[in-house]
């Protein structure tokens, strides 16, 4: 994992990727926008976008108060179709193998730093729904050490 980087030193923008855009990613895009809020411009893609967002990822991130159940998927293709150019984001984020090289293939030619962050993909790993949720929770929970590891942190909120 890359060092630490002091709170402040926040991207202007942070691009995660994964799979199918479907579990860990949205899952990063939403713990990172609770986390830090407005300081920083965030999104997610995947390699593919032929999964709709995961219920399992939807009920574990609910738990922390991490509403990413409106979460549309969607590819790297889909995410410049739609406007996103890839070369306005300071840093890509990994969080699959296979979205690390589609990553590093699309910014070759750009000065954009591609880290790769191994995070558990939960999906697939049991049929049974208590040991499903087991595995997302740590999933989740990886996704957050690394942030506050990476990103230092949260801002405290405060109250309104």
């Amino acid at each position: 994992m890359p060092d630490h980087t002091p709170q402040g030193d926040l991207p202007h923008s942070v691009l995660f990727c994964c799979d199918h855009n479907s579990v860990r990613s949205p899952m990063a895009e939403g713990i990172m926008k609770k986390l830090y809020g407005t300081k920083c411009y965030i999104q997610s893609v995947g390699v593919k976008s032929d999964m709709e967002i995961d219920g399992f990822a939807v009920a574990v991130c609910n738990e922390i108060q991490v509403e990413v159940f409106r979460h549309r998927s969607r590819s790297f293709d889909e995410m410049e179709e739609w406007g996103d150019d890839l070369s306005s984001f300071d840093l890509v984020v990994a969080l699959s193998p296979a979205s690390q090289r589609r990553a590093l293939d699309l910014t070759q030619f750009y000065h954009i730093d591609v880290e790769y962050w191994p995070i558990l993909d939960p999906s697939g790993l049991t049929d049974k729904r208590e040991e499903k949720l087991v595995k997302y929770r740590q999933t989740r929970d990886q996704i957050s050490d690394h942030l506050i590891a990476r990103f230092g942190p949260p801002p405290e909120v405060e109250d309104e």
